[in-house]
């Protein structure tokens, strides 16, 4: 296993990410407790020493069995973290009893790592509220030595990211962001990771294989990179492109049996970052993914100018090609909820205007139209 240090400690590199443990028949809330306690006990042994958890994970059950799968082991042996749940605004009042349950839940009495919980457009203004007290509560937990290490996730673009630093930044000590070779330009993960190095705030990774889409690519992507390393198969090549970025200290995986766990252990028995040449052809092998779905705005904001709606058009198409690629999912959703109603795709009266200035002649209307059906379906 890898190690990177932390502030004196040694963190294995991977990390084991609770939040797609083995299910039983497909239910994601009943966890096959029995499998994911002994997917524990293999991470465990195989030098994995950090897991990480979240209240909303397998709707709300992911605490309470990864608590009692890690209560077999010395309370020294593993470091866990949890995180505040402010993707619900519902619980921005509810600091205190949230922290307390789920010291319940997990069976601990601190947490190694403790994170404000998706950082984003919707709840930034509510986070940075000084009457929810969030941030002086977990400070307070911090100094009386319940949360030994405080940061948080991010989902939200590069503006919000800068006002949660710059209000708390100097108090964060990581990060964790959706970071993987398709998003480091798709999601602009490459400006969020150089903003963190900027502020000296190691990354952590959440969705390396972006869900599994980068578990298995299909032959083409798979025989060229072959070509460079044939003895890495698809994961590995997700993982190496990781440990070629500056600052990168964990990796989550959110692993569903001991397959996937024993892959990627095998993976992280060494350290083998990208050459220049494997680097390219891992960006071109992105650049053609995302180009079979992703439409081609360019942000020129003509389309804008021509709106009688006053629709931020590319701000709606970025966040279409988001949830087309993605085939759903809760980025683009949540983001509007930060739009107002009337600025919605769904606003859209299909007059065409924009389309008639658009330079890279995007169908605009019918992608609007079919990111409202979307949503609608979701």
């Amino acid at each position: 296993m890898i190690y990177k240090e932390f502030q004196g400690m040694q963190l294995s590199e991977l990390g084991l990410g609770a939040m797609r443990l083995p299910v039983i028949d497909g239910n994601d809330s009943s966890i096959d407790e029995a499998a994911a306690a002994r997917m524990v006990d293999h991470a465990l042994a195989q030098g994995i020493n950090y897991f990480d958890t979240a209240w909303g994970y397998h709707d709300g059950n992911s605490e309470l069995a990864l608590g009692r799968a890690l209560s077999r082991h010395p309370r020294d042996s593993f470091y866990l973290a949890d995180k505040f749940p402010g993707y619900d605004l519902s619980n921005m009042g509810k600091v205190e009893e949230i922290f307390e349950a789920q010291l319940k839940k997990c069976g601990v009495d601190y947490f190694d790592f403790y994170l404000f919980h998706n950082v984003c457009e919707m709840n930034i203004d509510a986070y940075l509220d000084e009457k929810y007290g969030i941030f002086d509560y977990l400070m307070k937990q911090k100094e009386n030595g319940r949360i030994k290490h405080l940061g948080f996730s991010d989902h939200g673009g590069i503006p919000v990211m800068k006002r949660f630093l710059d209000a708390y930044g100097k108090y964060m000590e990581f990060c964790q962001i959706q970071l993987n070779y398709l998003d480091w330009e798709f999601q602009d993960a490459r400006a969020k990771a150089e903003l963190l190095n900027d502020w000296n705030i190691p990354i952590w990774v959440m969705e390396p294989l972006r869900g599994g889409r980068l578990a298995k690519l299909s032959e083409q992507y798979a025989h060229r990179l072959a070509a460079l390393r044939p003895e890495e198969n698809a994961p590995a090549w997700a993982f190496r492109f990781l440990q070629s970025i500056p600052g990168v200290t964990m990796i989550l995986s959110g692993m569903s049996n001991m397959e996937q766990l024993e892959d990627n252990l095998r993976t992280f028995e060494v350290e083998r970052p990208l050459s220049g040449q494997e680097m390219d052809a891992l960006m071109d092998v992105a650049k053609e993914m995302l180009a079979e779905k992703r439409l081609p705005c360019t942000a020129c904001h003509y389309c804008v100018s021509h709106c009688p709606q006053g629709l931020d058009i590319p701000m709606l198409l970025e966040l279409y090609n988001e949830h087309n690629f993605t085939g759903g999912g809760f980025i683009a959703p949540m983001a509007l909820l930060a739009v107002p109603q009337e600025k919605h795709p769904a606003a859209c009266v299909g007059c065409r205007s924009c389309e008639a200035v658009c330079p890279q002649q995007i169908k605009i209307s019918a992608a609007l139209a079919d990111f409202s059906q979307m949503l609608c379906s979701d």
